[in-house]
């Protein structure tokens, strides 16, 4: 399949901001996250922000049920004094300040302490905490694109099908053995071992449609993830686009084939995916029923309503990341 992909007014067209030296910065911490840095990531917090005498507050989270309320106290806290918002946990927890932040007029700064944290790789935050804090003392606010679902915001991934199945599976695992890669990948196999349906869905771009039968609609905002898998279409993330990738339907075998060429960055070679790159499109059920269905966004799954609209947003969000040079040096 194949939509019109020129390019947009992308997040790369808006200029970096500069933190006034005395800004504070609120940071909004998923006490759940990753390995749990709650107690150490404080420490680094007081020392560092201590020595370089910035305000700051730290709200802690023990319930994800608060993650969204606290992000709105953080914006209220941070937006009056041309302050930050910053995000401390996994992609999901990320996602859920960014959409607080995005539009505010904040900035948005992030402390990786998830299991995989693509969005900070992706843009050259170092994983090393210390350093992570440090740069966001240090750097410039730069325009990054995120994507939408409806309403709903995205940072690195939405899909819908049997990703958001597999990650439900992830979660029963990691509970049991703990979060860790091997643990994640594990259960995916044993996920993709089960029967599944496939979904029928039309998707409509500026009034052309097209149905695919498929187990999982895969929509990336991230160049980590798609080059991780050899997606050919990951650089068109930076000509202000979100890149689609649709498994047409086989059976169980040809799904682990298909993992397995994903897991050694061979994806292109597969000749049975359906990738492409977009601005907006609509995907319906050839019912035309408002149908609810299983969406996952950044390892978070919920719920909604079809139509969904998949979208890049229309204004970016100002992300505290190293320069562009510095960036690439620390994801490669």
């Amino acid at each position: 399949m194949t939509f019109d992909a020129r390019p947009s007014a992308d997040a790369t067209h808006y200029a970096a901001r500069r933190m006034d030296a005395r800004a504070p910065f609120a940071i909004v911490m998923n006490a759940g996250s990753g390995r749990k840095h709650g107690n150490a990531t404080a420490a680094l917090l007081a020392d560092a922000f201590g020595k370089a005498n910035r305000e700051y507050e730290l709200m802690l989270v023990d319930d994800p049920s608060q993650l969204a309320a606290t992000a709105k106290r953080a914006v209220e806290f941070a937006q009056p004094r041309g302050g930050a918002v910053v995000g401390a946990g996994g992609d999901g927890t990320l996602c859920a300040v960014a959409q607080a932040a995005i539009g505010s007029g904040c900035v948005f700064g992030v402390l990786p302490c998830g299991t995989f944290n693509y969005f900070s790789r992706d843009h050259g935050i170092p994983a090393d905490l210390p350093q992570a804090i440090d740069l966001l003392l240090t750097a410039h606010a730069h325009p990054v694109q995120v994507g939408f679902v409806n309403e709903r915001m995205f940072l690195v991934n939405a899909s819908l099908g049997l990703y958001p199945k597999m990650l439900e599976h992830r979660e029963l695992y990691k509970r049991q053995f703990g979060r860790s890669r091997l643990v994640a990948l594990g259960s995916a196999i044993l996920m993709l071992l089960r029967r599944h349906r496939h979904l029928r869905l039309h998707v409509d771009h500026e009034g052309t449609m097209q149905e695919i039968r498929t187990s999982t609609l895969f929509v990336a905002n991230n160049r980590l993830q798609l080059e991780q898998v050899g997606a050919a279409e990951a650089p068109l993330l930076a000509q202000g686009l979100l890149v689609a990738l649709a498994p047409r339907a086989t059976g169980r075998l040809a799904h682990i084939v298909l993992s397995l060429h994903g897991a050694f960055s061979r994806m292109r070679d597969a000749g049975n995916i359906i990738g492409f790159a977009f601005r907006r499109f609509t995907v319906t059920h050839p019912s035309k029923r408002r149908r609810r269905v299983k969406i996952a966004m950044d390892g978070e799954v919920t719920h909604m309503d079809m139509p969904l609209e998949f979208r890049v947003g229309e204004t970016p969000l100002y992300l505290l990341k190293p320069e562009a040079d510095v960036a690439a040096l620390n994801r490669s």
